[in-house]
């Protein structure tokens, strides 16, 4: 086949030679795709959008370094606000305690109940003076009348008798040295003074500057700002009574001295309605 151009001779194409033919049946080489056999064969890179047959480089993600000032602000509030909640757990178990084992962990407190029981069963009225082993008495047989217990304050020594009484009604009985400083009774008087089933009054021969008795139970402590002193007034105050927390304190025996005054019953224990 010859090609002519204008105003020239004609042109033949030149045709290069590989010397070898096409097997019968089968398209010439030209046919074929460009880089390999025809098809998606095995080891073929396929090609993408981006490029003749190449993968795609994974973008390279740089670490950064964990914020550790926050984590540790985070961990600090976690371990106050576990340390906050076991703390009202624990008081919240301490408060359920029977009120017995919280006056037995008083320390220093003695409790009569365990040593004594046949001293603390309590309903033994008996006329007359009677001899108290344990002074002051925390229990025991006492007088019918029991010594008026609506936050008294006595500034002399009452009838032993007259305070058990008081005591098995659930009051508190805070006795102290004659001679304790006036600051330090000020304060018992403080702690004292208007409050139902607490009574103060002034004991000769005491051992400590200050005695506590309930219903079978007592501490002695040096000084007015002992805490043990709220402790044992919170636990034992109407807690101790063998009569029930509306034992009468009122209407008793109001007048001081040593020698029981043979009232008789001059007043229901409980109080009427």
């Amino acid at each position: 086949m010859s090609i002519s151009t204008p105003g020239g001779p004609e042109r033949r194409p030149t045709v290069v030679s590989t010397g070898k033919k096409p097997a019968a049946g089968r398209p010439a080489a030209a046919d074929k795709p460009s880089g390999g056999k025809a098809g998606a064969g095995k080891g073929t890179p396929r090609q993408t959008a981006g490029g003749k047959g190449r993968k795609p480089i994974a973008p390279v993600k740089v670490s950064q370094g964990r914020a550790w000032g926050p984590i540790a602000l985070f961990v600090a509030v976690g371990v106050l606000a576990a340390a906050i909640i076991g703390y009202g757990a624990f008081a919240a178990y301490r408060g359920s305690q029977p009120w017995q084992e919280r006056a037995d962990a008083i320390n220093g407190v003695v409790d009569f109940r365990k040593k004594d029981k046949a001293l603390v069963e309590g309903g033994k009225h008996q006329q007359g003076a009677i001899k108290y082993d344990v002074l002051p008495p925390v229990a025991g047989p006492h007088n019918p009348s029991w010594q008026n217990c609506m936050g008294d304050v006595y500034d002399a020594p009452i009838a032993n008798e007259h305070a058990v009484h008081s005591l098995e009604h659930g009051t508190v009985w805070i006795t102290y040295r004659p001679d304790l400083p006036a600051d330090q009774v000020a304060k018992l008087k403080a702690k004292v003074q208007g409050k139902d089933k607490l009574m103060l009054s002034p004991f000769e021969g005491l051992d400590k500057p200050i005695s506590l008795q309930a219903w079978g139970f007592q501490l002695k402590v040096d000084n007015a700002d002992d805490g043990r002193i709220d402790e044992f007034i919170k636990t034992l105050r109407v807690n101790a009574s063998i009569e029930g927390p509306n034992a009468n304190c009122a209407q008793g025996v109001t007048a001081t001295g040593t020698t029981p005054r043979d009232l008789g019953q001059q007043m229901p224990e409980q109080p009427t309605q």
